[in-house]
């Protein structure tokens, strides 16, 4: 009777191992690492709410000898129903994609009223609100100090949230204006005064007149008012 009890557990024990992969255990493993993204942007300030997609009940995978392994298939910041790639490597690895719908919370830059095109960000055009951060393509803007300065690329409405496909760097040189003008070569360097031909970035070319020699010369930008040649 004793060798009977204990084939009979053996038995059970080896049809537990031997389990497949369930649904179930498939939605703990990606429960668990929502819960523990959740935790880690709650330390950020952000607040994520989360709920998992529907899963067939009757779904059976080959065995996984260990927790199944859970990451995002794409941004979670750019979706609000970004997808949840679940693998298991092993013998019979496997893989599978499981929809969720995800929403983080937090504060961001927002236009204080109506912007146009063109317009350069002073601090008197901002507010700060919460909003769904991943409810939009980019993520929001949250330093003021990205935004000041930069030009509208678009007009915006009031309550827009500011996303960087929204703004362009202003010209750092505009046609008409005086700069200086650094040539360097074997160590040192010469400066003369000039006249830019055209408007431009930083890191952008453009013509510039030599006011000692009046040549016109094409010069890079590399802050306001400065440009160099290279030799």
């Amino acid at each position: 009777m004793r060798i009977l009890i204990l084939v009979t557990a053996l038995l059970a024990a080896l049809n537990c191992v031997a389990a497949p992969t369930s649904s179930e255990q498939i939605r703990q493993a990606a429960d668990a690492f929502l819960n523990t993204f959740a935790a880690n942007q709650s330390e950020k300030g952000f607040k994520v709410f989360h709920s998992i997609g529907q899963l067939d009940s009757r779904l059976s995978l080959a065995i996984c000898d260990s927790t199944p392994e859970v990451t995002f298939s794409g941004e979670p910041w750019e979706s609000t129903q970004p997808s949840l790639l679940v693998s298991c490597e092993g013998e019979r690895p496997w893989r599978m994609f499981l929809p969720v719908t995800l929403e983080i919370r937090g504060q961001a830059l927002v236009a204080a009223r109506p912007l146009a095109r063109g317009q350069r960000i002073t601090e008197a055009m901002l507010k700060t609100e919460p909003v769904e951060m991943n409810a939009t393509r980019r993520s929001p803007i949250r330093q003021k100090n990205q935004l000041i300065g930069m030009e509208m690329r678009r007009g915006v409405n009031a309550g827009t949230v500011f996303t960087a496909d929204l703004l362009t760097a202003p010209d750092a040189i505009t046609r008409g204006d005086h700069v200086v003008i650094t040539a360097e070569t074997g160590g040192f360097s010469v400066r003369s005064r000039g006249k830019a031909l055209g408007s431009g970035g930083i890191g952008e070319q453009v013509l510039v007149e030599n006011l000692s020699s009046a040549r016109t010369v094409r010069a890079r930008i590399t802050a306001p008012g400065q440009v160099e040649i290279p030799m």
